[in-house]
């Protein structure tokens, strides 16, 4: 149920956000909110806008990837709570991204980082893989543990 749950809860917040963007500034804009600067922009690419123009096929990859999640999950091979949470993420940030490729061509980014200027959904993916690592590295860490006694 937490799978569940935190992907709706990425895709809801993500789509409101680009929604809100979209209605409050023109792309190339920018707004100093909370501290934080919003600059709206445009992506037809992946992240770092790589391959500009393929926005649908990444799109259609995202719908790929999440239905590779749904049938990795199905199978029973992924247990547990911290694994449903951090496939959460990435479900929720794939089909946030995937949504804005498929139906506008292009990804609407405005949260301005060092690194470039992402979204909510890309923030989640990165929650995401952040969560999977951790929680496999401390896995093979009990395991390892478990041996030793």
């Amino acid at each position: 149920m937490p799978f569940y749950i935190v992907a709706l809860l990425v895709v809801a917040a993500d789509q409101l956000t680009k929604a809100w963007i979209r209605m409050h500034l023109e792309v190339g804009e920018t707004l100093f909110l909370w501290g934080r600067e919003w600059t709206r922009f445009e992506n037809s690419g992946m992240a770092g806008s790589l391959l500009q123009g393929y926005a649908r096929l990444f799109g259609v990859l995202a719908v790929l990837f999440v239905l590779g999640v749904l049938i990795y999950r199905r199978k029973g091979e992924v247990r547990g709570v911290p694994f449903d949470i951090a496939l959460g993420f990435l479900v929720g940030g794939a089909i946030g991204n995937g949504v804005d490729r498929l139906l506008f061509g292009q990804v609407t980014d405005f949260i301005v980082r060092s690194n470039g200027i992402l979204n909510v959904a890309d923030h989640a993916i990165e929650i995401g893989a952040a969560l999977l690592v951790l929680t496999m590295i401390v896995r093979w860490a009990r395991r390892i543990r478990a041996e030793r006694l």
